[in-house]
């Protein structure tokens, strides 16, 4: 099988000829049909000191199961995170990270919609969204960031801003039903809102809160880093909220498998639309990572082997 890989920390991505993996206890072997290219991964490429499996969202079908498997055989359709080598033609799957695709979906839906959509839904839930509210979304174009704008929407929201890099981005973003879009060098952000979702971190974190009304809340999911003084929390009583999916994915199972279920709800009614930016054959890899260095998605970023 076809894999991709690089040797150094920033080296070029190539494409290898190995032996396809056998599946552990409780693991899947997945023909990969879709793949999900996310920004952590690119960034631990050009980042990390010592060169990593380049893992994330996989989407396609079982085609052998290890020992212990109850919930998949093969021939199910599914979708999870790998994190093994999953730039790949057949990735390996925990049971306990895959979820199936219903019928009427295809794979680059499921990798366009189900870990996207619910880091966007678990940073709704952390803001603690309630109807009427003005929410804002930074990196409003991104794999998670168009999906959030959705649902913020979709959960009653009063109002939604976009706030994106680049202006060419906006009629995009307000396609997805924001009623605004800001820059991020724009002086001000519009009218105060009660929850912002921060995507990019960084010295982003201090115009994000700026932005809030007293008593907002500003969720940040994003691994760029950054700093806040207190005392900007303190004039406004805000509040700073970190949010991770992988927390919810092993410490709360239950919970991850009920906004699975309402994300494919939404998918199923038309409230939710994933957007693809591109598709990429496999050896393609580092076009890409490109895109998603460069921030120049519209959506999500798919391989497709």
């Amino acid at each position: 099988m076809r894999r991709v890989r690089y040797e150094s920390t920033g080296g070029p991505l190539f494409v290898e000829e190995v032996p396809a993996p056998e599946p552990g206890p409780g693991e899947l072997l997945v023909r990969c049909a879709a793949i999900g290219v996310t920004l952590p991964v690119v960034r631990k490429v050009t980042e990390a000191a010592e060169p990593i499996a380049l893992g994330g969202e996989i989407a396609g079908e079982v085609v052998a199961a290890g020992e212990g498997v109850t919930r998949f055989r093969p021939g199910d359709r599914v979708t999870g995170m790998c994190f093994g080598h999953g730039y790949a033609d057949f990735a390996l799957l925990h049971e306990a990270m895959a979820s199936p695709i219903p019928d009427g979906a295809d794979a680059v839906d499921a990798i366009a919609l189900v870990r996207s959509g619910l880091v966007a839904y678990g940073a709704l839930e952390a803001a603690r969204q309630a109807p009427g509210e003005a929410v804002l979304v930074t990196a409003a174009a991104s794999g998670i960031g168009h999906l959030a704008v959705q649902l913020a929407r979709a959960r009653g929201a009063g109002r939604v801003v976009g706030a994106v890099s680049d202006p060419a981005k906006a009629d995009f973003v307000r396609s997805l039903g924001a009623d605004d879009c800001m820059q991020y060098t724009d002086g001000s952000w519009g009218d105060p809102v009660d929850c912002v979702l921060d995507a990019v971190g960084g010295d982003l974190l201090t115009p994000a809160l700026a932005a809030l009304a007293p008593h907002g809340r500003l969720v940040a999911y994003s691994s760029g880093g950054g700093t806040l003084q207190a005392y900007d929390l303190l004039v406004g009583a805000k509040s700073v909220i970190g949010f991770q999916m992988a927390l919810i994915a092993r410490g709360r199972p239950d919970l991850y498998e009920q906004w699975r279920q309402e994300l494919w709800r939404l998918f199923a009614e038309g409230s939710l639309k994933p957007a693809v930016h591109a598709e990429f054959a496999l050896q393609d890899a580092a076009k890409a990572h490109e895109v998603i260095e460069t921030r120049a998605n519209l959506g999500k970023v798919v391989l497709r082997p």
